[in-house]
């Protein structure tokens, strides 16, 4: 079964309300990329008239993490997905619209098919950059995913 773009925003909803109230929305998904875009608002803003690092955030995870949910949805296997660490690194304020993307989508099918043969956890580190509309990077983000084989008990 494939993840698609609609399915994950009504997950958004659902699952993550904040991420949802304050404009986070995954726009492309598939096998290699995810991009996801979010709008400075004064939903999301920061007291410096730009958006607020948790927002940013938020985007950053969501496009490293659908490509992660896609690719375990369509293994068909029982397997947990866990944040073990994130790194963020900000280059310029956040106004406009942001666009996150994460093209780290091929390093995720080694550690699942590792974690599958083994039972043994994975971790991958995924990267995505977010860009401003003149094309600058505003901040740019490495999350650490575990993966793990789910065993019965």
């Amino acid at each position: 079964m494939s993840v698609t773009v609609k399915e994950m925003n009504r997950f958004l909803i659902f699952k993550l309300p904040s991420a949802y109230l304050c404009g986070v929305k995954l726009k492309e998904l598939n096998n290699d990329l995810a991009i996801v875009k979010v709008k400075h608002r004064w939903i999301n803003q920061n007291p410096f008239k730009s958006m607020y690092f948790a927002v940013q955030s938020m985007a950053a995870e969501l496009s490293t993490g659908a490509l992660v949910i896609k690719k375990i949805k369509e293994s068909g296997k029982p397997i947990s997905m866990l944040v073990t660490s994130n790194k963020s690194t900000f280059t310029k304020k956040a106004t406009g619209l942001i666009t996150f993307t994460c093209n780290n989508g091929n390093l995720i099918d080694e550690a699942l098919k590792n974690t599958i043969e083994t039972g043994e956890g994975q971790t991958i580190t995924m990267k995505s950059v977010g860009i401003d509309e003149k094309g600058d990077q505003v901040s740019a983000y490495e999350f650490e995913w575990s993966v793990r084989l789910r065993t019965k008990k």
